[in-house]
């Protein structure tokens, strides 16, 4: 018995399922098409919990779907983040952060100069991070408002990042939709047209179907429609990332702490770890080698880490990588149906809403007729986008280290030969945006403003080279430095002038009467 029939049905809730929904929604209503959508989730399988951290685009699709940030803030303990703190990965004791605003967007327009905020501070000796409003924020972990006599204001123009409890998102996001309809049931299977192959209907554990145009995969790591029905053949990146596990745990905050407003990445002996902090405690992980590490040691090394105790709430096995076709004939897959890698630059949420907005925008009008020649487009470009990914993170593990083994092995076989590539290209040129591809219509993604603060933290930028750069021409060194100066100096004042993160949160949260 068919149960209900939808344009487009989507299988898994959670953040990626109903972000995908809201989306689609959105951007069929605005087009003057709008679509029936069918979101299948089952109450029964059980929803993790985890610390989340995102890229600025989240706060664009939020404010796109007309979603008030207050609110969500309040309603899923989500909390700030302005960039990422990366310690103990270039030598132990060093410290770099890398902050997630645009400078470029604050000074004037010079054409043919390249990122040269950034090429003066290199060849000044100084962090890249130090004219970024974003990165004051971070050293004095403030939030992104201050106070005037009409109340709090805004301090940028720029969209901050957040962190989050997914399962609480995922939750909040159901609430807010309107429209959609929701199954509470587990997807059985699958029925395929046999002539061309492409899904025609669900079967729910009820024994009813649901039928469908277009079908979307959030199952998560099961991946029950895009590998179990369509076929489509894992890509694992574990010749490229060196480790294979992570060891989540919470650490709670103290009420009178303040909140951090970055994710912390901390290398250890045989990978890192991650701290992401949400209102209430700080969701953490040990990612990191089982070649080269047993959980009991992992666990042990955390704790000394710490000098406190944990409670692991898990030690999973993971396999970094991707699907070679997310988009297979009706189907897509989004969230970690499609990729997963480990979370050291936030790429899973960032992915999925780069994935759904680019499906959106080529093929919301065609999903019933896409050719084959579109969905082989569309795949270069979202297995582009996951391969950057994955080169980024490549580039997080050139390192001076090599105080263990993991980090012996790293040095010797990890480094892929595209990282080196790019590193010998930029010993001879500052990066700049020719260095990058992006097939992505527009959408953001890892130029060179991402790989900057990184490089420069590593030490892989050349200061000699930069020097050079600089000094061919000295009226444009001096207002480089004047400018830069003047950077500095208004994100510190800015964020002398802004209230504490907790303190805002809390006015979120418990609003005076």
């Amino acid at each position: 018995m068919t149960k209900s029939t939808a344009d487009i049905v989507i299988v898994g809730g959670g953040t990626a399922g109903w972000l995908a929904a809201m989306i689609l929604q959105a951007e069929s209503k605005s087009a003057g098409r709008p679509l029936s959508i069918t979101l299948i989730e089952s109450s029964k399988i059980p929803t993790i919990g985890v610390g989340e951290g995102t890229t600025s685009l989240f706060r664009g699709v939020l404010q796109r779907l007309g979603l008030d940030e207050k609110e969500f803030i309040a309603k899923t303990e989500a909390t700030i983040k302005y960039g990422i703190r990366h310690r103990d990965w270039r030598r132990k004791g060093h410290v770099y952060d890398g902050p997630i605003d645009d400078v470029y967007h604050l000074a004037d327009k010079v054409e043919g100069r390249g990122s040269w905020i950034d090429t003066f501070c290199v060849a000044a000796g100084r962090s890249v991070a130090e004219p970024h409003l974003f990165g004051a924020l971070m050293q004095q972990n403030r939030a992104p408002v201050a106070p005037t006599p009409n109340g709090l204001r805004p301090l940028s123009q720029f969209h901050h990042a957040y962190h989050f409890d997914q399962a609480k998102v995922g939750a909040w996001l159901r609430s807010k939709a309107d429209g959609i309809t929701h199954i509470d049931s587990a997807v059985e299977g699958a029925r395929l047209n046999s002539d061309n192959g492409r899904i025609v209907s669900l079967v729910l554990d009820t024994g009813e179907r649901v039928a469908g145009n277009f079908f979307i995969d959030a199952t998560g790591f099961r991946r029950s429609l895009i590998c179990n029905e369509m076929g489509s053949q894992w890509r694992s990146y574990s010749d490229v990332l060196p480790v294979n596990r992570a060891m989540p745990f919470w650490i709670d905050l103290k009420e009178d702490d303040e909140i951090p407003t970055y994710t912390h990445a901390w290398a250890q002996s045989s990978g890192w770890m991650w701290q992401i902090p949400t209102q209430q405690r700080i969701g953490c992980g040990y990612v990191y080698s089982d070649a080269h590490l047993t959980p009991e040691q992992a666990q042990a090394e955390i704790e000394e880490t710490l000098g406190h105790k944990i409670e692991p709430r898990n030690d999973i096995k993971i396999d970094s990588g991707r699907v070679e076709q997310p988009l297979n004939k009706n189907v897509l897959a989004i969230g970690l149906a499609a990729s997963f890698l480990e979370p050291l630059e936030a790429t899973s949420i960032h992915g999925t809403l780069v994935s759904i907005l680019l499906f959106a925008e080529r093929h919301l009008s065609n999903f019933n007729e896409i050719t084959t020649e579109q969905e082989a487009a569309f795949n270069r470009a979202i297995c582009g986008q996951t391969d950057d990914f994955r080169d980024f993170i490549n580039l997080h593990y050139v390192s001076e280290r090599r105080d263990s083994h993991f980090w012996c092995d790293v040095a010797e076989q990890y480094i892929q030969p595209e990282t080196r590539e790019r590193l010998a290209l930029w010993s001879q040129k500052m990066p700049g945006p020719e260095d990058f591809n992006n097939d992505l219509d527009g959408l953001p993604h890892l130029e060179e403003l991402l790989h900057l603060p990184v490089l420069d933290g590593l030490g892989l930028l050349n200061q000699n080279l930069a020097r050079k750069v600089m000094n061919q021409d000295k009226t444009f060194q001096r207002f480089a430095r004047e400018t830069t100066d003047f950077l500095t100096r208004q994100s510190r004042q800015m964020a002398d002038m802004a209230i504490g993160h907790r303190a805002w949160i809390k006015s979120l949260t418990h609003p005076n009467p």
